[in-house]
């Protein structure tokens, strides 16, 4: 049975009120799935819906609800019901959810929660924004490495219930500075009286509460992790990242990225969520700035206004020469920003970087001119200063498009930019002002107009 009919069902139980039936149904099912049941609901059943969840998984459910619907039922319900929740809550989820509501329900949701939760999550919210420390969480496992292995099994059955995660274990000492990493599998796989302190891995991973959430990604995916240690500046513990935040922020990420490349401003909510007037000011922007720059290349077509005018054969190859040096571009321009996101390429490869693309741009070049010349050979026969003007266009053009398509974005990322802005549209219209800049010269020094 597919998603789309279970959840028609289960609506049809609530339009009967058979509350019994579908409680047990939903007990059954995926917090995730009754999460996106939830938002299926119509909004005076939602509250409805959640209120008759059991406690044990009520807060998983509302930690994957929107954060739309995540309003509307704290501002349904009592005081006490908003306190469980956020007890319940990973700290990371919670702060999540506050940095998105109105001030006035944060408000309300802190005064719910007792005084050590309320002040774990300020501390939270301090963090400045895409921070490792904005995404981490504190519900981590902390052993001492004085502890015997039996000594640490029995402390994670005892307190591991409610944290993040248990597979990964963090040594620390009485300060909280982390001295050493466990995995559980180690744990089980050693003698009960073996101390920590003799298998614990000193050479630790960790991120600080400053670093940029980017670089956390880049963590996971170079060294394969399922969580990353957090520190401050004095190498305290103070939280710890999993890899279900790691992929969230990768999505971000990449939206933010997408959005970007498409020369749009990032939006956090999702597209049919998200207002017209929203959509249209995300866009605008980016749209006045390429329009504005493309009347560059106007420009450049009429200081040669008399060339084609001599000869208005040149006018019909524009179209060639600006596609294919704005596509060269966006080729080597994407390849790049993909490799910088990733870690392959570092600020440091400028050099590394140029070569390479200045290669791949001779042998592309060189086939796209030898194809084109063929092509006007047949097609516009005994125009051969013409043809020859076109060919050597062609090249020059995809040379320097895939080379300022390669380098732009380091550039970018030099000058603490977010390199995805040097992406398509921006470097199609760069590239669309310099290919017409070399098409003309060089049809005025060969041709003689």
């Amino acid at each position: 049975m597919t998603d789309e009919n279970r959840f028609e069902e289960l609506l049809e139980l609530v339009k009967e009120k058979k509350f019994v039936q579908l409680k047990k149904i939903l007990i059954e099912m995926n917090e995730v799935d009754v999460a996106e049941f939830i938002c299926e609901a119509e909004e005076e059943k939602m509250v409805i819906i959640f209120r008759m969840l059991p406690k044990d998984i009520s807060a998983d459910v509302f930690a994957n609800l929107p954060i739309e619907v995540q309003h509307h039922i704290i501002k349904s319900i009592s005081d006490r019901e908003v306190s469980l929740i956020i007890e319940d809550l990973f700290v990371d989820d919670a702060v999540d959810m506050l940095e998105e509501l109105p001030a006035t329900v944060v408000k309300r949701v802190l005064r719910a929660a007792n005084p050590d939760t309320r002040e774990l999550i300020n501390k939270f919210l301090k963090y400045p924004e895409n921070s490792a420390g904005s995404v981490m969480t504190a519900e981590y496992i902390a052993l001492k490495k004085h502890m015997t292995v039996g000594e640490a099994i029995d402390y994670i059955r005892k307190n591991g219930v409610d944290k993040e995660t248990i597979y990964t274990c963090y040594v620390t000492d009485d300060t909280r500075i982390l001295e050493g990493v466990v995995s559980f599998r180690e744990l089980i796989m050693n003698p009960y009286e073996t101390l920590l302190g003799d298998i614990m891995d000193e050479n630790v991973i960790k991120a600080v509460t400053t670093d940029d959430r980017e670089e956390v990604v880049e963590s996971f995916n170079k060294y394969d992790l399922i969580a990353l240690p957090v520190v401050d500046t004095e190498n305290r513990l103070v939280g710890i990242i999993t890899v279900d935040d790691a992929v969230d922020v990768m999505e971000q990420e990449a939206t933010e990225d997408f959005e970007k490349m498409a020369a749009m401003l990032p939006s956090e909510k999702p597209y049919l969520k998200t207002g017209v007037f929203r959509l249209a000011a995300n866009r605008i922007p980016w749209l006045l700035v390429l329009m504005i720059s493309s009347m560059l290349t106007g420009g450049i077509l009429a200081k040669y206004e008399q060339a084609f005018a001599v000869i208005p054969l040149l006018v019909t190859f524009i179209p060639m020469l600006t596609d294919t040096g704005g596509n060269a571009g966006s080729q080597s321009s994407t390849m790049i920003i993909r490799g910088m996101a990733v870690g392959e390429i570092k600020s440091g490869d400028f050099l590394r970087v140029f070569w390479k693309e200045f290669r791949v741009a001779l042998i592309c070049g060189a086939v796209l001119a030898a194809v084109n010349f063929i092509r006007l050979q047949i097609t516009n026969p005994g125009n051969g200063l013409i043809i020859i003007t076109v060919v050597i266009s062609l090249y020059v053009t995809v040379l320097l498009a895939k080379t300022i398509g390669g380098l732009l974005p380091m550039a970018a990322k030099a000058l603490k930019l977010d390199p995805a802005i040097m992406a398509s549209p921006l470097i199609t219209t760069i590239v669309d002002a310099v290919s017409l800049v070399v098409y003309f010269q060089l049809a005025v020094k060969i041709l003689g107009i």
